[in-house]
């Protein structure tokens, strides 16, 4: 009996093996990475051209300045490198950390949520799915912290009212 269970036991093993064999485990369906979903390097790169062509974020003093110390064809480099990496793609970004590069730009939360809607503007232009921005616009957000580092500035006092005028008195 002990040498019946043994040989099924065997059995079940090869054949378990077997199966294994006719079907690798990179045959077996993964969940697409957002890399994947947004369509690789080539539709990323195409994107952040986009942004980087928009009227706001081209003629923003801050990236203006940004572009003293880095060509425009160098910044859609290393956005793309970056972006790529985040989303689980085969490219590594190999510039200075978020941190690092945007120390000196004092980004306010107002410029980063215009730059995040003119993102989404981009990521539309090029037919990209609601999931799949959503999902890149999360990734993206993780590093608010580090790019943001300046308070917006105050909004002006409203205007000052007119000093009531004196009423000339009135005769009895």
């Amino acid at each position: 009996m002990h040498l019946n269970t043994l040989k099924k036991f065997s059995f079940l093993f090869v054949f378990v093996l077997l199966v294994q064999s006719c079907f690798p485990v990179s045959s077996i369906a993964q969940t697409p990475s957002l890399y994947d979903r947004l369509g690789g390097v080539y539709t990323i790169a195409a994107v952040v051209d986009g942004l980087l062509k928009n009227e706001i974020i081209a003629k923003n003093v801050k990236v203006v300045d940004a572009l003293g110390k880095i060509t425009k064809a160098g910044l859609k480099y290393r956005i793309t490198e970056f972006v790529s990496q985040a989303t689980g793609g085969p490219e590594k970004y190999t510039g200075r950390t978020m941190k690092d590069s945007h120390a000196a730009l004092g980004i306010t939360d107002i410029e980063w949520d215009a730059t995040v809607g003119e993102l989404l503007k981009s990521l539309a232009k090029f037919n990209v799915p609601k999931k799949e921005q959503d999902d890149l616009i999360a990734v993206v957000a993780t590093t608010k912290g580090d790019i943001v580092t300046a308070k917006a500035p105050p909004p002006p006092p409203p205007p000052s009212l007119p000093a009531p005028q004196a009423q000339p008195p009135t005769a009895p």
